[in-house]
């Protein structure tokens, strides 16, 4: 037989609520996310909760267990003392929806902003070769199962809502290191853009995201202090910033697209063309993208799968000749998608390819 141990919830929305005390029944060898399925069975059916996996590796039941990000799931009540109570609260960074489970949507945001792997023009689909020392370098960032809870710590956003639209934070740092250290990736500037569009500079380095990783990530020490000494041997080391200027270098290029913005060509009439400014065309943003700096600029939203009348997909969507749902670039467009649509100025995307 279990024992009963006392949980103290947060029940609420995003109007308001309050912590709500319950006894619920324990046993042997269970986690958190096993006495709020009971709740949801016995004393709150209406306790809203989102999980998934149940082993660790989704990252859906992410709570604040005792004022600890952690994942319910993972978390053992064998950890806490027979006569404590257990209380369980929501992200704190991010918006409630519905008791226990917070609007994570700025996370998704940020991830459409981030570049994605630009494979060499060179080589085809499985041409792609790697030493295992360069694919050791990175794997331990592809461990990472977007549980935010690294985000939720975060204090640049976390006690700062201000600085969401220029930070991207922990998560998105590691995802900038993984690619920057990839041998295979086009992009080489990729610490440029970390420091001026993600805003690595914002992070000062505390660890509290390594802390909560489950994953044991080693955030802090093994990507963002990394990218931070790449960014600050380009922008200030006297030499670098010597050759920079006598070579040119290191400079955001002028690209097709904003060239033809200001000459009036073709690209201004196509709203729909992201140039450095994100495809906003505003004069001042685009000043700003120039210098590599734009905090404003606008990225695609993505469009709802088709449902039908029952909400659930139709059979051909699952039979389409097209990969996923409808892209948010349209369904004209084909991948990868040319340069000169990229929010991510590459120093060569407008040198003919040979």
């Amino acid at each position: 037989m279990g024992t009963k141990r006392q949980f103290r919830i947060w029940r609420g929305d995003e109007s308001g609520g309050d912590l709500q005390d319950y006894t619920v029944e324990v046993n042997e060898g269970e986690v958190v996310l096993d006495v709020i399925h009971r709740l949801q069975a016995t004393d709150a059916p209406d306790l809203a909760c989102r999980w998934n996996c149940k082993a660790g590796k989704c990252g859906s039941c992410s709570m604040e267990i005792n004022g600890k990000p952690r994942l319910s799931c993972m978390t053992r009540m064998s950890t806490f003392e027979d006569n404590e109570t257990v209380t369980v609260t929501p992200l704190r960074t991010f918006p409630i929806i519905r008791d226990l489970v917070t609007d994570v949507s700025f996370n998704y945001e940020k991830a459409r902003e981030t570049p994605a792997f630009a494979p060499p023009a060179d080589l085809a689909p499985g041409e792609y070769r790697m030493q295992q020392v360069d694919v050791e370098r990175s794997q331990e960032f592809r461990k990472c199962i977007e549980c935010y809870l690294c985000q939720n710590v975060c204090h640049v956003i976390r006690d700062h809502e201000e600085n969401k639209q220029a930070f991207s934070g922990p998560r998105f740092f590691i995802r900038a290191a993984e690619l920057d250290m990839h041998p295979l990736d086009a992009k080489t500037d990729r610490k440029e853009y970390a420091q001026s569009e993600m805003g690595l500079g914002f992070c000062n380095i505390t660890k509290c995201c390594t802390e909560v990783c489950p994953e044991h990530i080693k955030i802090t020490d093994n990507g963002i202090i990394p990218m931070k000494e790449r960014v600050v041997d380009r922008r200030y080391d006297p030499l670098v910033w010597l050759g920079s200027k006598i070579f040119r270098r290191g400079q955001v290029p002028q690209t097709s697209v904003t060239s033809e913005h200001h000459s009036g060509g073709a690209g201004s009439a196509q709203s729909g063309v992201h140039s450095h400014a994100g495809g906003s065309h505003d004069a001042r943003s685009e000043a700003q993208a120039q210098k590599g700096v734009n905090w404003h600029r606008q990225v695609p939203h993505p469009t709802t799968p088709p449902l039908d009348a029952n909400g659930k997909l139709p059979l051909t969507e699952l039979t389409f000749d097209k990969a996923a749902a409808p892209s948010p670039f349209g369904d004209d467009v084909t991948f990868p998608l040319p340069p000169e649509h990229l929010n991510f100025a590459h120093p060569q995307q407008d040198q003919p390819k040979h």
